[in-house]
């Protein structure tokens, strides 16, 4: 197994240089092909009052400024990708949906893997919708860059989230490439549920035994009567064994649960500090 096709999300400015220099590093790595993606959003209508009629002028200066942004965002794409020497390509779409459009979805499933970077709090644009739907709908793997990182390739330590559910099970294999590269690969329970099969103290046994098949070097850690939540527990583990990649099932609730309760997801996604592979 191996990423062939690597969908490159660049959806600022901003964002173009890390994700495409990261991409083209992928590439390299694995011999991929890479597929840039720019899904511009269709401006809303802005209504003149009292008469609510759309203002053609608004939309036109709104228009205007997303192609401007699409054409800066292919130009420093391009240049960078030809003279790197991997094979590459670059798509827009233009659409009121955005990266949640159809035909953009039908794009990402089409890949081997998505690479795409953290949400800014302080940039201007907020995309944590867009890297959401990508890993509620999309059925690829996503790999998120942290905003506020310099790490680079290769992976030689990496740490699987582990608690047993059907997220986290395809985020391990869906990583399988990684993970035979990586020089450790850690197995890591926080509290672990009763399995039919096997005990807490057992957890991630047979995920290792499998994954050691493949080739990976992998070991189990597991922390029981955890005093703070499992997602500073994992954040705590990074830290402390210097993991260059955190390996994760995404959103086991629903989108509307995380919102209104929060979830291990999303707190992790707003601190991250390593490369973070999610799947659903």
């Amino acid at each position: 197994m191996s990423y062939r096709t690597i969908l490159a999300v660049l959806d600022s400015e901003h964002n173009v240089a890390p994700v495409t220099e990261f991409a083209i590093q992928l590439a390299r790595q694995f011999s991929a092909h890479i597929m840039a993606l720019r899904a511009e959003t269709l401006a809303t209508i802005p209504l003149i009052a009292p008469m609510e009629i759309p203002d053609p002028t608004a939309i036109e200066t709104l228009q205007r400024a997303a192609q401007e942004e699409t054409r800066k965002i292919e130009a420093a794409f391009r240049q960078r990708a030809e003279s790197s020497g991997v094979p590459f390509e670059f798509r827009s779409y233009v659409s009121t949906g955005g990266t949640s459009s159809e035909a953009v979805l039908e794009l990402a499933r089409t890949c081997d893997l998505i690479v795409a970077r953290q949400n800014d709090a302080k940039a201007e644009a907020d995309n944590s919708s867009d890297l959401e739907t990508f890993i509620l709908e999309s059925g690829r793997p996503v790999l998120l860059l942290p905003h506020g990182s310099n790490r680079s390739l290769p992976v030689r330590r990496a740490l699987i989230a582990w608690n047993g559910s059907k997220e986290a099970a395809r985020a391990a294999f869906d990583a399988l490439p990684f993970l035979q590269q990586a020089e450790s690969v850690e197995i890591f329970s926080v509290d672990p549920p009763d399995m039919p099969r096997q005990n807490p103290e057992l957890a991630g046994a047979d995920l290792a035994t499998a994954l050691a098949r493949h080739g990976v070097k992998v070991s189990i850690r597991t922390e029981e009567n955890c005093q703070t939540s499992t997602s500073e527990a994992i954040t705590a583990r990074l830290a402390d064994e210097s993991v260059d990649l955190l390996i994760m099932g995404g959103y086991g609730h629903s989108r509307w649960w995380e919102m209104l309760f929060g979830g291990v997801t999303r707190s992790l996604l707003t601190s991250m500090t390593a490369f973070t592979l999610l799947s659903r």
